[in-house]
């Protein structure tokens, strides 16, 4: 394990105002009022006084996204979310009047969404997203895959009516490609990740996610303390990061990002002060954390509110995973896919070293939040490590 201290040199300004606006109280209220029309029900936040008690910590909270509406993923909420503010904005231009969310399933809305592609790259869950939101409105889904998606997770794209295309390379040769056939063919790019003159469509994707940190406050008996934010290009942590900033303000928690050692672009940014891409590493088993270069947006909000930073090896992954499946006394037992368990992986990565607990405030009176971002998204795999399968894990935790 590997920790820094956040250095850059915006650390502790205010979020600028685009991105107050983003990922403030208000975005998040319209992201839950438009995911509703799906029927989109809050995740299970679990206490795990067990696990906290061997730990060492006053409180641990799980939220459990690998129950959000049959995708498994927190995922399901940001790329949807953000295809269907674009298909209301068309419906406003084509209409010339304004178009209210509860309109959007309307055939007179669909009938436009008809005429829409939507193309984005994808390590699995945001592509499904992407995909059902499509299905949903009646738009087009295509969805680039590169060679290290399984072939479970594009079966699960594949379920809601997308296009696949296959693209050699890893998952930011994915993104380039789906950004250069989406510009040739008139498409609308549905990324998740930002590049320099786009940001505004990753920003609201960002903004889907803010959903679920609405219902963790609502849920949460007490605010955190602490919070442990696994990182890919950054998209999930930044929004989680920027909504705690604007809700606590001077009162926030303590925010420590978490990444594999194997993609570790956020990591490598925050250490040089300016967006890194790293060179490319044997694959991470936490396959939807395998991203080398940071989304801009998601870096310029983490480098004001987040606190730390943190790499975590290989094995950290499976051992949450087994963990979760196999909860101390009193714990319900959690599945969580190879990347959802990561940030907890990086609390215990913490509390294993005496001298980053005592840095960052880890302490027997700390109320610690981590996110379970994935289920089993790949069932097969996620049996193989854990030695018995998702379904016979949650069996265990019925009453």
């Amino acid at each position: 394990m590997t920790y820094r201290k956040n250095t850059m040199p915006r650390f502790g300004q205010p979020l600028d105002k685009g991105d107050a606006e983003l990922l403030g109280r208000d975005a998040a209220d319209r992201a839950a009022r438009a995911l509703s029309l799906r029927s989109d029900k809050a995740t299970p936040l679990h206490a795990l006084p067990g696990l906290a008690a061997e730990l060492g910590i006053g409180a641990l909270y799980l939220k459990d996204e690998g129950h959000r509406l049959g995708l498994g993923s927190f995922k399901a909420l940001g790329g949807a979310y953000a295809l269907m503010v674009l298909v209301q904005r068309e419906a406003a231009r084509k209409l010339g009047r304004p178009v209210g969310i509860e309109e959007l399933l309307s055939d007179e809305i669909r009938e436009i969404a008809a005429a829409m592609t939507f193309a984005c790259a994808t390590d699995g869950n945001h592509g499904r997203s992407v995909a059902q939101g499509a299905q949903m409105m009646g738009a087009r889904a295509v969805i680039f895959v590169h060679s290290g998606v399984s072939e479970a997770r594009i079966a699960a794209i594949e379920a809601f009516g997308a296009e696949i295309v296959s693209v050699s390379g890893n998952y930011d040769d994915s993104v380039a490609e789906a950004a250069r056939v989406a510009r040739a063919e008139g498409w609308t790019i549905l990324s998740d990740t930002s590049w320099p003159g786009y940001e505004e469509i990753p920003g609201l994707v960002m903004q889907g996610y803010t959903a679920m940190v609405k219902e963790i406050l609502t849920a949460l008996p007490h605010p955190p303390t602490h919070v442990f934010l696994q990182a890919g290009v950054g998209g999930f942590a930044a929004a989680v990061a920027g909504h705690l900033a604007l809700e606590f303000g001077a009162d926030r928690p303590h925010v420590t990002i978490v990444e594999p050692a194997r993609a570790a672009c956020i990591f490598d940014s925050a250490r040089t002060g300016k967006p890194v891409t790293v060179a490319g590493q044997p694959p991470t088993v936490m396959a939807m954390l395998e991203c080398y270069a940071p989304s801009l947006v998601a870096l310029r909000i983490l480098e004001r509110v987040a606190d730390g930073f943190m790499l975590i090896d290989e094995e950290s992954a499976p051992a949450i995973m087994r963990r979760l499946s196999d909860p101390a006394e009193g714990d319900p037992p959690v599945v969580a896919g190879e990347s959802g368990g990561a940030g907890l992986a990086g609390l215990l990565a913490a509390l294993d070293d005496a001298s980053v607990a005592a840095a960052i405030g880890l302490d027997a009176g700390s109320r610690v939040l981590a996110i379970n971002t994935e289920g089993a998204t790949d069932p097969a795999l996620y049996t193989r490590i854990v030695g018995q399968s998702p379904e016979a894990v949650l069996e265990r935790a019925r009453p």
